[in-house]
């Protein structure tokens, strides 16, 4: 009996030392992330809600939201200086992502599969921007991203001049989303799998998922040291981005059924070679029930078109611009 009992506190013991182990390695990766890949904008306070944002330019305002697993470096990396020019561009950084924090304290619990839907981002952001002087600015997302884009045209009507689509997510799709998002977006799950993941996960690891993400297109030089990708491998971003994506679904659902009612522009551009969010799930038969909405596909493209094919974005916010009456 004794033996037993020895033997069950040494087990114990083993356990208690490997999550010792595990928590004090996810915590150096973290802050080495956080010391390579610091904020580059300035923190708003949004009804107690720490958000991230940066602004470059002057003229029309246009929001940039990034897609799932990213931040506002993805826009800064190229996009906002093509429209720093002539717009005054507002990129965020999304609830629970980058350096923006959680809508809901819930939200952050590690046994929970509760996220923010894209209508309380878009709630969030709609707000931040207003803090920042933009009533009515041009959205632009990408893949999530875009989701939360016209989460803000459906609910926000009144403080949108048009949404440019970028691979967007825009309608329910069939099948799942696989064991990479619906282990971690469990309850317990979402306990378990993050600090492994923090702890483990290699930067070769991180750099072929930042290529992947650009297949069949070639990822442009120097995006991988720019964009942060660690910041994703954190215990917490980690969290939030799969429950977010797992949670997505039924969101989408009751959001989509209000596309109709959509009265502002929208611009659509999709690649039709994206594997991620596909087009003919997503953005071509959006497009049929936006009335307002302008498909552009673009050939030979995956799921960043904002980088592979920026004039063809900047072409769409111009568009925009002018419908709108902003220049």
């Amino acid at each position: 009996m004794a033996r037993k009992r020895i033997t069950a506190a040494l087990a114990v013991a083993a356990v208690a030392a490997g999550g010792y182990f595990v928590d004090q390695r996810a915590t150096e990766k973290e802050r080495a992330a956080e010391a390579a890949y610091p904020p580059i904008g300035q923190f708003l306070d949004v009804n107690g809600v720490q958000v991230h944002a940066l602004v470059r330019g002057e003229g029309p305002d246009v929001v940039l939201i990034h897609g799932a697993g990213g931040n506002l470096r993805d826009f800064d990396f190229a996009m906002a200086e093509r429209l720093a020019d002539r717009y005054r561009v507002i990129m965020f950084d999304r609830p629970g992502l980058g350096y923006t924090g959680r809508i809901r304290d819930e939200y952050d619990s590690a046994f929970t599969s509760q996220a923010e839907s894209p209508a309380e981002q878009a709630a969030l952001l709609q707000a931040a921007a207003a803090q920042l002087g933009a009533e009515k600015p041009i959205v632009v997302g990408h893949s999530y991203g875009g989701a939360v884009a016209y989460a803000w045209a459906v609910y926000h009507p009144e403080n949108i001049s048009g949404v440019v689509s970028l691979a967007g997510v825009t309608l329910p799709w069939p099948g799942g989303l696989g064991a990479f998002y619906t282990i971690p977006g469990s309850t317990v799950g979402g306990a378990i799998v993050p600090p492994l993941a923090t702890a483990f996960v290699s930067e070769d690891y991180i750099q072929n998922a930042t290529v992947s993400t650009f297949f069949p297109n070639e990822m442009p030089e120097g995006y991988d040291t720019y964009i942060g990708g660690p910041l994703a491998a954190r215990r917490a971003t980690f969290r939030a981005n799969t429950r977010q994506v797992n949670s997505l679904r039924p969101f989408i659902v009751e959001q989509s059924a209000l596309y109709p009612d959509i009265t502002v522009p929208v611009e659509m551009i999709h690649g039709d070679e994206d594997t991620s969010v596909p087009l003919d799930v997503h953005s071509r038969p959006a497009s049929e029930i936006i009335p307002t909405a302008n498909l552009t596909v673009l050939e030979g493209v995956g799921h960043m078109p904002h980088h592979i094919r920026p004039d063809v974005v900047t072409e769409a916010i111009d568009r925009i611009a002018d419908q709108a009456g902003l220049r």
